[in-house]
């Protein structure tokens, strides 16, 4: 509900507390976070948490809203007394304990919170930088054509800047971003590299040879810009990283050998059926709180031996952990109910209130659901995750379905965005699967990063039976091959941009590209697939 005019003052939120009541604050905070996965919370232009890493949990008891927050790093709560849509964002005038006077807690959809204004004069200054650098690195090549202009038509944002170096006939493409862009951004611009080149090589008369492209980061990001540099083709381009420091405006260049340190870990795979019948009362206390002529759609997932999560469709409503309570040895249960990122402890108090919650969102997200509806909109990669896990046969009837798992090894420090299957073919080759539901033009270099560290656990010398040795494919004749990468997404979610990226891959990388009929909620079918071996064969 929006505050009145006068709420909107700091020192009048008291007439914003009489136009919303508790539960309708908190009704708005839940259906923000619903709508957007990917949000932050900012205080004083700091960002606190971000949501697809955080937890949260919100209390309407004795007449105050009560706004928890935490996560590896931070732990906050707040008493929210309003709350007010504004320009995409979410407002909160909140109370800290034992303050009277409120401050503002905002919820902003994703990372990027500058002004407009602000981020054009960021890349204007940093357009004038770079073309001084260039000048000053490259005395014998002209810098030709500096733009950060935006062109949708062939996925060029204005984040990027993008030029040329100019030598005779010979030819250099240019891509650069600076270090007030976020990471992922920073993370994004091979694949505006490669589009870049593919465009300036396309549209020259063929007189002009262009011999590769030089990507500009900011100086330390560029780890998984130099990862994935090194499965790039090397007989279709030249490519080259530099890092640039803007402020002292040096640039070096980085080793093409580099293939980054992008950390992962190899977690013990847990024995499901011990950690099912350790859990076997507090499956049934969550299973009651589902309708029971729903319970057949529940999907049961073992994180680790000690904590155990159930899902619908892809989104987690429910989890049991186990752990030590407090200082003792005693061994503590704890289950959780929440959509998504919202938590909220199953007690005897709480219990009628969750199964309504629980019924609710079985009432919403199915396959022939409210497609405005959040829930039903929440998370698709984890929805169509759950329908691959379920059935691979469409998909490709040479993987096992026995033996399917979830992001082993997982990228450490949180998601990437993306889910990752990983699976085995019946002659023992790996298959690493890239899982897209919304169109996404890094697609392809998301499942080479995966692609990468899955061969990298496999084939090393220190790896060799590395997987076998921490419970996966137990049985299994695993062959000693790179893996086989499919990227998975519906029809017409697929970018244009993919293609072409992929074609760019180096010949190691053997990928399969596999169409899904746009109704794949309701039943899995690929409509076409394109594979590395002949990337213009459709079936």
């Amino acid at each position: 509900m929006p505050l009145t005019r006068s709420a909107r003052v700091p020192g009048r939120v008291r007439a914003a507390v009489e136009e919303q009541t508790p539960e309708q604050i908190a009704h708005s905070i839940e259906e923000f976070l619903l709508e957007h996965t990917k949000a932050v919370v900012i205080e004083e232009g700091r960002v606190l948490f971000d949501m697809r890493r955080a937890k949260y949990r919100l209390d309407t008891e004795h007449g105050r809203c009560m706004f928890q927050l935490w996560s590896d790093s931070a732990n906050m709560v707040r008493r929210v007394v309003a709350a007010e849509q504004r320009k995409g964002s979410l407002r909160l005038a909140v109370l800290r304990f034992g303050q009277t006077k409120p401050q503002t807690l905002e919820l902003t959809p994703d990372q990027e919170h500058r002004t407009p204004s602000a981020r054009e004069a960021t890349r204007t200054k940093f357009l004038r930088v770079l073309e001084r650098v260039l000048a000053r690195e490259f005395p014998e090549w002209k810098v030709d054509s500096l733009r950060t202009a935006m062109d949708l038509e062939k996925s060029f944002g204005p984040a990027y800047a993008r030029g040329a170096l100019v030598q005779g006939q010979s030819a250099w493409a240019v891509v650069a971003v600076n270090a007030e862009e976020s990471q992922a951004t920073i993370d994004g611009i091979l694949t505006i590299a490669i589009l870049w080149l593919e465009h300036c090589r396309s549209i020259g008369d063929g007189r002009r040879v262009w011999r590769g492209v030089k990507v500009i980061v900011p100086r330390g990001t560029g780890i998984l810009t130099a990862s994935r540099m090194a499965w790039l083709n090397q007989r279709a381009a030249q490519w080259e990283q530099w890092e640039l420091d803007s402020a002292t405006e040096e640039m070096e260049q980085r080793e093409a050998a580099d293939t980054g340190n992008i950390a992962t870990r190899l977690v013990h795979a847990p024995d499901r059926e011990a950690v099912r019948e350790r859990f076997a009362d507090a499956i049934k206390r969550v299973m009651l709180l589902v309708p029971e002529e729903a319970r057949p759609r529940v999907e049961t997932v073992i994180a680790s031996s000690a904590e155990m999560s159930f899902l619908l469709h892809g989104l987690e409503f429910a989890r049991i952990r186990s752990g030590y309570a407090g200082n003792s040895f005693n061994m503590h249960e704890e289950i959780t109910v929440g959509a998504a990122a919202s938590e909220t402890p199953l007690t005897a108090d709480s219990e009628d209130t969750l199964r309504e919650m629980v019924t609710r969102l079985f009432e919403r997200r199915h396959a022939g659901g409210d497609k405005r509806d959040p829930l039903y909109r929440m998370q698709p990669e984890r929805w169509l995750e759950s329908e691959l896990r379920r059935n691979l046969e469409p998909f490709d009837p040479h993987l096992d379905p026995r033996h399917v798992y979830t992001q082993v090894p997982a990228f450490a420090g949180g998601d990437r965005g993306m889910l990752d299957l990983l699976g085995v073919l019946r002659n023992g080759r790996l298959a690493v699967i890239e899982i897209k539901a919304d169109e996404d033009m890094h697609l392809a270099l998301q499942g080479l990063d995966y692609w990468v560290r899955v061969r990298r656990h496999h084939l090393s010398a220190s790896g060799e039976g590395e997987l076998q040795r921490a419970g996966y494919f137990t049985g299994v004749g695993l062959a000693q091959t790179p893996p086989k990468l499919y990227l998975v997404a519906p029809s017409l979610r697929i970018h244009p941009a993919t293609e072409t990226v992929l074609r760019y891959l180096a010949p190691e990388v053997e990928w399969e590209l596999v169409a899904l009929d746009e109704r794949w909620r309701a039943k899995l079918k690929a409509v076409w697939r394109k594979r590395s071996t002949d990337p213009r064969a459709v079936v």
